[in-house]
């Protein structure tokens, strides 16, 4: 592969990831939609600032588990572009800044938007911090002194970063208020979302220990791996059918659906054990959580 080039930059933000970012901002603007609070720029703008953020995040952390040798070109998962080469480090640098300054300016965007619409409670501060936290995950995940990543914080990150703020901090953009169904959206979503890093750190669990990437899986041991996994996506589908309470049965209803392809997936994570075989398992694990956004967003829909 050619230095630098766009496959080179593909191959580094990692697009069968950025569905992630697409689902959670689908469940939030149809939690707004539902409600009747539903505007596409907005909308758009958050779409927009998710998936640049988690490009950006995906940069850095290409870039800082090489250089805290967790990541070598002979790793177990998919090919990383620094690692490789793909990428020198000068473009990585203002790749990582590109991203970042692009996501800001989303995030200006939706500041401005909120403000001239006149529904946030705190003055458009509550979006400032919010956005500036986004930016620091994006970097302190796996980068600076103290990595969350490696030191057994990655899950509640994700959960937080990947669930809760999406989720919710697009409900509220677009409608101003904040509902006891959006949290329980959020979180589900979370948790769902933290399968994939579940089983990227069961994969990698030696190579982790080894270079003291201090997982989950790594302080707790493999089965932590094995029964976590399967129980996010369980806890994700039990949060669902709490939304039966809110008169929203198909919201409720379709995400089981999910659970069966999840559970297929765990099956096959926990028969194979490890090695590069799991990198299946992520692969089928990105198909679930497209899945479930699809369902979930389908069924809230529906009502």
């Amino acid at each position: 592969m050619k230095t630098n080039s766009l496959p080179a930059w593909i191959l580094a933000v990692r697009p069968y990831s950025l569905g992630n970012s697409v689902i959670l901002i689908l469940v939030g603007s149809a939690l707004a939609w539902t409600d009747g609070a539903f505007h596409w720029l907005p909308a758009l703008l958050c779409l927009l600032f998710a998936v640049l953020m988690q490009c950006t995040a995906n940069l850095v952390n290409d870039l800082w588990d090489f250089m805290k040798g967790a990541d070598k070109p002979d790793r177990l998962g998919p090919d990383r572009a620094f690692a490789k080469g793909y990428i020198t480090l000068r473009a990585m640098k203002a790749g990582i800044a590109g991203f970042t300054l692009a996501a800001c300016a989303a995030g200006t965007g939706i500041l401005a938007w909120a403000l001239h619409a006149d529904i946030l409670r705190y003055g458009g501060w509550e979006l400032v911090a919010v956005g500036a936290a986004c930016v620091v995950f994006a970097y302190f995940y796996t980068a600076g002194p103290w990595p969350l990543a490696y030191h057994g914080m990655g899950d509640i990150a994700v959960i937080l970063f990947f669930g809760l703020i999406p989720v919710g901090f697009t409900y509220y953009i677009l409608t101003g208020t904040w509902t006891w169904e959006v949290s329980v959206a959020a979180l589900a979503c979370g948790l769902v979302i933290n399968t994939m890093l579940m089983v990227n750190n069961f994969r990698d669990r030696e190579e982790d220990a080894r270079c003291n990437k201090r997982t989950v899986v790594v302080c707790l041991g493999a089965g932590v791996g094995r029964w976590g996994y399967f129980a996010l996506g369980a806890a994700a589908v039990a949060l669902c059918l709490t939304l039966l309470a809110g008169g929203r049965p198909w919201a409720a209803l379709l995400p089981l659906a999910y659970l069966a392809a999840h559970t297929a997936t765990w099956r096959k994570m926990v028969r194979i054990d490890h090695g590069e075989e799991l990198n299946v398992c992520l692969g089928e694990t990105a198909r679930n959580i497209l899945l479930f956004g699809a369902l979930f967003t389908v069924g809230i829909l529906l009502g």
